[in-house]
């Protein structure tokens, strides 16, 4: 049966431990995920407090990081989402993407809706992907994926 969290609290302390388990074990989020025969996007999210993980993921994670069986069902309860607390993000890589959505969120906006009408894209229904690829003008440039489900707004 599927629980649900309403105090991130647990989650928080959680996911600090297992930072920490992975900081000591000279770990990758890659490695964890393979771990877990998910995506890397997905299990860094559900480590860090954003998902459930299925059993078998969160046994594995849990293993692999050295967690206790607590913590193996803290993973895969629902938890309460959203990790920034606060109105603007004041870690520099986070508040670059709130820029970023500062500057283009109208702009994304109107392109959905243009192209879809009305309604959103779904961030459960899901997919990010983060690639590291070289700037022809020299240097590295980041490729970031959104890939969202389109979900129409419905009448009623």
């Amino acid at each position: 049966m599927a629980h649900a969290q309403f105090d991130p609290t647990a989650r928080q302390a959680l996911a600090a431990a297992a930072v920490e388990a992975k900081t000591r074990k000279d770990l990758t989020w890659q490695r964890i995920a393979d771990a877990a025969g998910l995506s890397v996007a997905f299990v860094t999210a559900a480590v860090l407090g954003q998902h459930a993980l299925p059993e078998a993921a969160a046994k594995a994670v849990a293993e692999l990081l050295g967690l206790d069986d607590d913590a193996v069902m803290l993973l895969q309860t629902i938890p309460t989402r959203g990790s920034i607390v606060g109105a603007v993000p004041t870690d520099p890589t986070i508040y670059r993407f709130y820029e970023m959505l500062q500057v283009y969120g109208t702009t994304l906006k109107a392109l959905v809706h243009e192209q879809f009408g009305d309604g959103i894209i779904s961030a459960i229904n899901f997919r990010l992907d983060v690639k590291k690829v070289a700037d022809p003008e020299g240097g590295e440039r980041a490729v970031i994926t959104l890939d969202g489900k389109y979900l129409p707004t419905k009448p009623f």
